[in-house]
């Protein structure tokens, strides 16, 4: 389990995805890097839902290669007068988060001659619009798929109907300031993700 307190594009994360019929936990970077893919700085780390069956970049990985991804918290900023105040979206018992993605594998040639083509997995969050405390901060944030639909929304042969109506706005999470520390991914310390005030539910 790759363990961040301030986690940012670009940078590698745990991602929970089926495997035949097993659960697995791999490591996959944060901005989806499809084979085709020439300008790496143009990789998504986020797609939008209303965006997965018409974008060529998430179509694919959309309908059989959908994954999530184990957080305690989102960040989010809202905006004020004078600077964007950082926020923490969690539950509000601080059970984690499961983030709802889609990966895919980008092949890289070889170090060595004659061996196979280096895979490397990537993924892209999935965002939807906000609602109840998390809709007072932004406007939208990753979608938050239930423990119950994690088979469900793993699995390539769920019917995308099912799938769909699994990214809908999470009305009952919670919230806290943090440190503006956070907003640079340099403070990795664990104290940028501890509240600095109450918590808003």
């Amino acid at each position: 389990m790759l363990i961040s307190a301030n986690r940012a594009p670009r940078m590698p994360a745990s991602m929970l995805r089926l495997e035949g019929s097993k659960l697995r936990l791999v490591p996959a970077l944060w901005g989806l890097t499809p084979s085709w893919l020439d300008i790496m700085d143009h990789a998504p780390h986020i797609a939008r839902a209303e965006t997965l069956e018409t974008r060529r970049m998430f179509r694919e990985s959309f309908i059989s290669q959908r994954a999530l991804i184990p957080v305690g918290g989102v960040y989010v900023w809202k905006e004020q007068p004078n600077m964007k105040q950082p926020f923490l979206v969690t539950h509000a018992d601080r059970a984690p988060l499961l983030l709802a993605a889609i990966w895919t594998r980008h092949f890289s040639p070889p170090l060595i001659e004659g061996m196979p083509p280096e895979g490397r997995d990537s993924f892209a969050l999935i965002s939807v619009a906000c609602a109840g405390v998390s809709a007072r901060l932004t406007d939208r944030m990753p979608a938050v798929i239930a423990p119950h639909q994690v088979r469900e929304w793993l699995t390539a042969d769920t019917p995308l109907e099912t799938v769909r109506a699994m990214l809908a706005p999470d009305a009952s999470l919670a919230a806290f300031p943090v440190a503006r520390r956070v907003n640079d991914p340099a403070h990795q310390e664990w104290s940028v993700a501890h509240p600095t005030g109450p918590m808003l539910v």
